[in-house]
Parts: C-alpha cells; sequence; structure tokens
C-alpha cells in the first residue's frame, strides 16, 4: 500500500484485477483500431516528455499478448523521447479512438528498431496526407510491464468528444494560431 492508498483507500477489486502483465484481448483489439496514443517517458534524472503518436487507426502494431511495435515517422527531429530512453526504457502509452470514452494503457520497457534489425521489415508508414518529408526513421519495440483498459470518467468530465460543447466553451476564449516557428 502507498501513501495515498492509506489517505484515499484502495481500488475496489474489480478495478486492480484490470491490470495485468500482459495485453488482454480488449486492450489488443483496442490498439488495432486506435489512431492515436501518447508516449510518455522520462530520463534517468526524471525529466519528463509526452509525444504524441499518429496514424491510420492500427499504426502501432500489436506483435502479441506482450510486445508493441510503434513506428517514428520523421517529424520535428527533436527526438526527446529517444533521448530519455537513452537512459530510461521505461515508457507508458494511453491509446484514443475519437468517439470513444474509455482508452487502453499501457506500461513497458522499449528498445529502438532500426534498418537491420529484427522487425523492422514490419514497420510501414501508414499514415494520413503524408507531405514530402515522411518516412519510417526508426521504431520501438515495447515489452508489455502492465496494461489495462481505463475507464471513461475523465472524457466524460471533459466532454471530450462533445464538439459543439467545446467549440461553445473556447468562442469565449479564442486560441490564436501558433507563431511560425513553434
Amino acid at each position: 500500500m502507498n501513501l495515498l492508498q492509506e489517505l484515499f483507500g484502495e481500488p475496489i477489486e474489480s478495478t486492480a484485477n484490470k491490470v495485468r502483465p500482459y495485453m488482454v484481448d480488449w486492450v489488443q483489439d483496442y490498439i488495432k483500431q486506435a489512431p492515436f496514443a501518447i508516449l510518455a517517458s522520462s530520463d534517468s534524472n526524471g525529466n519528463c516528455d509526452a509525444s504524441p503518436r499518429g496514424g491510420k487507426p492500427g499504426f502501432i502494431k500489436v506483435i502479441d499478448e506482450t510486445h508493441l511495435l510503434i513506428p517514428d515517422i520523421a517529424g520535428n527531429k527533436l527526438f526527446q523521447s529517444y533521448r530519455n530512453i537513452e537512459s530510461n526504457p521505461k515508457v507508458g502509452l494511453i491509446f484514443l479512438i475519437p468517439g470513444i470514452n474509455e482508452f487502453a494503457r499501457v506500461n513497458g520497457r522499449v528498445s529502438t528498431v532500426r534498418r537491420g534489425d529484427d522487425y523492422f521489415d514490419r514497420i510501414s508508414m501508414e499514415i494520413f496526407e503524408p507531405n514530402e518529408k515522411a518516412e519510417v526513421l526508426q521504431a520501438l519495440l515495447l515489452e508489455v510491464d502492465e496494461s489495462y483498459g481505463h475507464c471513461s470518467r475523465a472524457p466524460r468530465f471533459s466532454k471530450l468528444w462533445d464538439i459543439e460543447t467545446i467549440a461553445n466553451h473556447l468562442s469565449n476564449r479564442p486560441i490564436r494560431d501558433k507563431p511560425s516557428g513553434t
């Protein structure tokens, strides 16, 4: 038991039991349909990064119940996640499917896959609207430590997929265009 569980209580049994050291069928199916994920990493000093990853549904490949293959399509070339992974291979992923209030979560350890490595031939560029810079640079092979389906509370609280509600809220606080170069 950790300090917060001492203060606020332990999860109910069904919640605690959903965390598994592999991906159950529901998590695998969700990932195979997800067009978007957020990859969280930190270096050995605890400096964090959260990196969006997107593509056609299923662009992140389920190899088996304990492995995922995450392609790296050329982007801003800051490589913050990869810099973190050099000193700390532990990462977390949250997968999202627009309109679906449940998420899939996977935590594990990754290694980098480059041309000539095993699994590189399984990587493909599965994206919408590729530009002239789009290419597969490398990938991450994730070995699952734990996975589970995440409940719908956060998306319901935020009305994440209710475009009209969000648009009405934003109309009072317009978002300015992103300055060039950022």
